[in-house]
């Protein structure tokens, strides 16, 4: 499946783009995470602690397990704090 993958924030400035589209294999978040490391020296610095990732199937948070089938879009970015 061809996907959009959206990065915000550090993860945007390690992975070193602001978004790419990919053709993947991987069935759920995490999955998909270790399919990006494996693409780059800056992506797998960005995905190296998998624990400071949010992630977002088609604007809506999602968990790391959370599949992706029919999704259009993920996006990528450190925890949000309130203020």
């Amino acid at each position: 499946m061809k996907i959009e993958i959206r990065y915000f924030a550090w993860v945007r400035e390690r992975v070193g783009a602001a978004s790419e589209t990919l053709e993947t294999e991987a069935a759920t978040i995490a999955d998909l995470i270790a399919e990006l490391s494996a693409l780059s020296e800056g992506h797998r610095h960005a995905f190296s602690d998998p624990e400071a990732i949010r992630a977002a199937l088609d604007q809506t948070l999602v968990d790391m397990d959370a599949p992706i089938a029919g999704a259009h879009e993920v996006a990528f970015f450190p925890p949000m704090t309130g203020g």
